[in-house]
Order: structure tokens, then C-alpha cells, then sequence
């Protein structure tokens, strides 16, 4: 189940977290971005706790998306010990990620 959490910075909670981040940057209009949303749920009952899902929408966020590069959405960024280990552009098959998530979390 989703919950939010409030973080002084974008930088806190990636280098505070314990678990490696799978950041999301989509936008409200993008259609891919939404099935991109779907195939997230889907991965997550898989992955429980080994990793942390955060969407950050980049028309509320510029700066935190211009931070990262972010040029195209969908786009995906895993952080882990507070620095990008990969990163999706577009769209991507449930088995693809899980498999992508597994290689870079164990």
C-alpha cells in the first residue's frame, strides 16, 4: 500500500534511505507514463521491501527532474546508497524490470 512521507530534500531521502529508491519521474498528461504506473504496481508485491517506490511528477518538480537529467517521461532512476546505479527511459515489460531491479538489488 502507497503512503506519504515528507523529506526536507529529494537528496535527504535518497542518501538517508536503507533500502535502495526506485524513483519514478512521469507527468500527468503522458500516456506511457501511465502504463508505466500499472506495470509498477504489478513489480512491487514481487520486489516487498527490497526496494522503495517514489513517483516524483517533473511538471511539480523542475528542478528536482532537471537535477537528474530528466528529458523524456517515463523515466526511471534507481538509487542505491544515495547514488544512481540505473535508469530506464520509456516503457518497460513487467518481467523486464524485475528482472533489472533483481540484478542491481542482490
Amino acid at each position: 500500500m502507497a503512503h506519504k512521507q515528507q523529506f526536507k530534500s529529494f537528496a535527504d531521502m535518497i542518501q538517508g534511505s536503507k533500502t535502495p529508491i526506485l524513483v519514478d519521474f512521469y507527468a500527468s498528461w503522458c500516456g506511457p507514463c501511465q502504463v508505466m504506473a500499472q506495470v509498477l504496481e504489478q513489480v512491487k508485491p514481487q520486489v516487498g521491501d527490497a526496494v522503495t517506490f517514489v513517483k516524483v511528477d517533473t511538471e511539480k518538480y523542475p528542478t528536482i527532474a532537471a537535477r537528474w537529467g530528466i528529458q523524456a517521461v517515463p523515466t526511471l532512476i534507481l538509487f542505491k546508497d544515495g547514488k544512481p546505479i540505473d535508469r530506464i527511459e520509456g516503457l518497460l515489460q513487467p518481467r523486464a524490470l524485475l528482472e533489472r531491479l533483481r540484478a542491481q538489488v542482490n
